[in-house]
């Protein structure tokens, strides 16, 4: 008989620091707690914190014994992850793995494939996005299993937070990742929903105090990798009060690293005036002493300067150690006028021109003004909500512009450790009420959650009390519509590709654990042979139906996703190279992954295609269903 889960675990997974959570199940009395992480901080020390640094670090071979490797619960860990190792990646930058999650996410690397840390040398060992993702919610099981040797995390109820804008193949590879290390009881949730419910159950029945119907409520998550916006309609049925999440921003590479980073090249200029020059790897491990200098001094307190040590690999390099200061002004400077600019609402994100040639690495935002992606954000979706009077346009006094649309959310929920600095926040208020102010509108209010460290993991934990019908549940489903791409039938063209249209498979808003069949024509599927998939995605198209046929698309409207390669496999009864006839039909899991199915016309056998990409030189096999 299968043992029932005893506690609903919340894993708030994220670019700089995993957070753990539980709530015990049946328990009416019991209420969200964190999790408190042993960990190595350095060697032969271990401690007690309620967040996991996402870091991994690769060791020399002769760096540390045996003996000062030791956790709680083994000798021999698998590998050096949280605080020691953003301690010791400090002071030695090319042997720390980082942002593995930003990578977990970027279609344009095989994310199986070894390679962090990225750009060092070889005697240095790498790994893969999915295996440092596993290795860090290994720790966490570990940790675990030591304060509650009766109740494995794979026997209980676990939500993994994912980004609103994680693409089908994110998620899968993190449900991936998860199921690697034992634990295939797992539900995904995104994280700006995630801090939702930790509102609702932190504010209990007071929140419907604080929201009426109509109300559009946007939340704004800027955590160390990646901002990530979402917006969630207050509506009303059978009387009651209704979320709905109604639409998510695109996958935003911005946040805390970025200004840690911004910080260091500030402080490289300093030392540069003074005439002291500074290498790359220096400016890099300074970044992580400039990441606590700015959370003291964007704090409430009285702290004017803090002191920066550049590291050095020995006298001769530099003469002495470097010793510089971070000041308030400096921090406040950089951060809120280079990251929220006051802007208007028609200016948003520049695109500069690519080169030609780039160095392998994340796709970071090119602009850093996270108030224009906002903006951007905002006016993309004006149309989100049916009712709103996003189409009454509005002129910025004295400004020949052309008029913008936009909705106009009048309530705002922060999360993100970058939003815990007051001036931060005030700075984003100021700016959206600017625009609501010149559009006519309402002043936008904010909800006040709890911690903004720990609000993702608590929502995750309580959700699981929400999805047994205990608690307010947030409607929204996908994302994002998707669509596959089928090659026009028309006669060649010189210099010309062959124009491709878009069909319909999954539509925006379809809810976990259903199935649609894809009303269209019959397709000639090859199997047994290499074959491509293009896919697209849209976060504004919500009227389109599973089917809907696209010959013609505004370049905002789809956004073309990594291409699958795929060998499909041969059935009994085929031979390699056949064209067989099917038809199509998507599932979202319950598990909140997107899968496609084709099915053949004359005998019913399907083939999954997953939404998942591998190097593109590497052939990868579907699964085939009797």
């Amino acid at each position: 008989m299968e043992q029932q889960p005893h506690y609903s675990v919340g894993i708030d997974l994220g670019t700089t620091h995993c957070v753990m959570s539980f709530l015990e199940l049946g328990n009416e009395d019991a209420s969200v707690q964190v999790m408190p992480i042993a960990q190595m901080t350095a060697p032969g020390t271990v401690e007690e914190y309620t967040q996991l640094g996402s870091f991994l670090y690769q060791p020399h071979e002769h760096e540390m014994t045996a003996e000062s490797r030791r956790l709680p619960w083994t000798d021999q860990p698998k590998a050096l992850v949280g605080a020691i190792a953003r301690n010791l990646g400090a002071k030695t930058p090319i042997r720390l793995v980082s942002s593995a999650k930003s990578w977990l996410c970027h279609g344009g690397v095989n994310r199986r494939q070894s390679f962090l840390p990225v750009g060092s040398p070889e005697d240095v060992d790498k790994i893969s996005p999915l295996r440092a993702t596993e290795l860090y919610l290994d720790h966490l099981a570990q940790a675990w299993l030591y304060q509650h040797p009766d109740a494995p995390l794979a026997q209980q109820d676990v939500t993994i937070t994912v980004p609103a804008s994680f693409d089908p193949a994110a998620r899968e590879l993190t449900a991936e990742a998860a199921r690697n290390i034992g634990l295939s009881n797992i539900t995904l949730l995104e994280e700006p929903q995630a801090a939702m419910y930790h509102w609702i159950d932190h504010t209990q029945t007071a929140w419907r105090d604080q929201v009426n119907v109509g109300d559009i409520v946007l939340v704004v998550d800027i955590g160390g990798g990646t901002t990530d916006l979402s917006l969630v309609e207050v509506t009303e049925e059978d009387g009651n009060l209704v979320l709905n999440r109604i639409a998510v921003g695109e996958h935003i590479l911005l946040g805390g690293d970025n200004m840690d980073l911004a910080l260091a090249y500030r402080l490289k200029m300093k030392l540069a005036q003074e005439g002291k020059e500074l290498q790359p790897w220096q400016i890099q491990a300074m970044s992580h002493a400039c990441r606590d200098a700015k959370e003291t001094l964007l704090s409430e307190n009285d702290t004017q300067s803090m002191p920066i040590v550049v590291p050095s690999r020995g006298s001769k390099l530099m003469g002495s150690t470097l010793k510089t200061e971070l000041t308030r002004e400096e921090v406040e400077q950089t951060i809120i006028d280079g990251f929220f600019p006051q802007v208007d609402i028609h200016e948003h994100p520049v695109q500069r021109a690519r080169g030609a040639l780039t160095q392998m690495g994340l796709p970071y935002a090119q602009d850093a003004g996270i108030t224009r992606h906002i903006a951007a954000f905002l006016t993309k979706q004006a149309d989100a909500q049916q009712e709103n009077d996003a189409s009454m346009p509005f002129q910025v006094p004295g400004m020949p512009v052309p008029a913008t649309n936009f909705i106009k959310p009048n309530t705002i929920l922060f999360n993100g450790g970058v939003l815990k600095s007051p001036q931060v926040a005030e700075r984003l208020l100021e700016t959206i009420n600017l625009w609501l102010i010149q559009a006519d509108a309402e002043p936008i209010r904010q909800l006040e959650g709890a911690d903004l460290d720990l609000s993702v993991a608590n929502g995750a934990a309580y959700y699981g009390s929400v999805r047994r019908g205990e608690g307010v549940r947030i409607r929204g489903g996908i994302a994002s519509a998707y669509y596959v791409g089928i090659e026009s039938a028309m006669p060649a063209i010189p210099g010309m590709p062959t124009p491709m249209e878009a069909l319909c498979v999954a539509p925006f808003g379809m809810e976990e654990g259903s199935h649609v069949d894809v009303p269209s024509q019959q397709f000639g599927l090859v199997i047994g042979q290499p074959v491509h998939f293009q896919f697209y995605g849209s976060t504004v198209r919500r009227d389109d139906i599973a089917g809907t046929h696209l010959d013609y698309w505004a370049p905002a409207e789809l956004q073309e996703l990594p291409e699958i390669q795929v060998t499909l496999p041969v059935s009994e009864g085929r031979s390699e190279g056949d064209v067989v006839p099917v038809t199509l039909q998507s599932h979202v899991t319950e598990l909140g992954t997107l899968e496609l199915h084709a099915v053949a016309v004359d005998n019913q056998q399907r083939w999954h295609v997953e939404f998942d990409v591998r190097d593109q030189h590497q052939d990868t096999a579907g699964d085939l269903y009797s």
